[in-house]
């Protein structure tokens, strides 16, 4: 009998990519540039373009920077799958947890491969402090990182 392997979790990989596409497309049509469009308290719509990564870091340099973090995304993806490959598929938590690192990697590659740097349009803030603007791949990201540390974690108690 054919071992079943965390492949048939990358469903989860395609609809992560498709809510992010979505809701990016939307962002795009519907709110003008760094506008602050209030949703309720403590959270805005802002759409922002990030040519760097998280936080924005690096974001003013030359655009050497898109490229370097769109061949890191890509090798992270393809490092992901190969590792969902050897993942049976009854290892759920660990296979949704790098399903959704994948789904949001993909999703922020599809931005600097179409336009050169990352839409967000989530802003939450407190007072005057804003966290910086993100979007529904970041937030798979870091779903999936919680998920996969806390898998780590759990594996370590049992040994």
């Amino acid at each position: 009998m054919k071992k079943s392997t965390g492949l048939r979790w990358l469903w989860v990989t395609l609809i992560i990519w498709m809510i992010d596409r979505l809701t990016k497309y939307l962002a795009l049509q519907h709110l003008p540039p760094y506008a602050e469009v209030p949703v309720i308290k403590h959270f805005n719509l802002t759409l922002a373009y990030n040519k760097g990564a998280a936080f924005s870091f690096l974001d003013s340099a030359s655009g050497w920077q898109g490229w370097m973090f769109g061949a890191i995304a890509l090798l992270v993806s393809v490092g992901l799958l190969v590792w969902l490959s050897r993942l049976s598929s009854k290892q759920r938590w660990l296979c949704i947890a790098v399903t959704l690192v994948m789904g949001g990697a993909l999703g922020n590659l599809s931005d600097r491969f179409l336009y050169g740097y990352v839409i967000d349009f989530l802003d939450f803030y407190w007072g005057d402090l804003h966290w910086p603007s993100f979007n529904i791949a970041d937030s798979a990201i870091c779903v999936g990182a919680v998920m996969l540390f806390m898998d780590a974690l759990r594996k370590r108690k049992i040994t």
